[in-house]
């Protein structure tokens, strides 16, 4: 073993000066934040719609708070609020199956961290599970933002833009500061 390769931290590839470790985290921040503003701003208008409760996909109320906030934030008009609420209803079918199975997948992975023996195949397994079950996530985040975003104005996108970009870099310098300097 080299003296380079006896610390504690493994070596992660290098690529373009950024660590794969590095980008992994980044892209996997960005992606829970899309996904979390997607789902946020669908479960508060889904709530909206149907009245506050544990029913949805957030918990104790969170969906209402959300929706104030994008109807405030945006100045959504009660018409484009009325839009949203359809697009929404037609969507919930096809999300609420998907949050159910990574749900799921999450207290089995909880489970199988906390036998005390460690089965890689299962991990695996659940792991897969966990990925092909984002994967249809993002889709179906993707495919509700598209329609969404007919019902906006322009000045609307904007500031949603804006809005996304700086939570992104909030995301970015929180992963930068939290981060060693690179060992080489």
């Amino acid at each position: 073993m080299s003296a380079r390769n006896s610390g504690a931290r493994p070596r992660t590839r290098v690529v373009e000066g950024v660590s794969m470790s590095k980008r992994f985290n980044i892209l996997t921040a960005i992606l829970a934040v899309a996904l979390c503003t997607a789902m946020a701003f669908s479960q508060t208008v889904v709530k909206s719609a149907q009245g506050a409760g544990p029913e949805g996909f957030g918990h104790r109320g969170f969906g209402a708070r959300m929706l104030g906030f994008y109807a405030d934030y945006l100045d959504l008009t009660d018409a484009q609020q009325a839009q949203v609420k359809d697009i929404l209803a037609k969507e919930k079918p096809s999300i609420r199956p998907l949050i159910q199975q990574l749900e799921q997948a999450h207290q089995q992975m909880n489970h199988l961290e906390q036998a005390g023996t460690f089965d890689e195949a299962k991990v695996r397994a659940v792991a897969n599970q966990q990925s092909q079950t984002m994967t249809e996530l993002l889709v179906q985040k993707a495919r509700i933002k598209s329609e969404l975003m007919t019902v906006l104005t322009p000045e609307q996108k904007d500031k949603m833009a804006k809005m996304e970009a700086r939570h992104a870099a909030r995301i970015q310098k929180h992963l930068q500061s939290g981060q060693a300097a690179p060992s080489e």
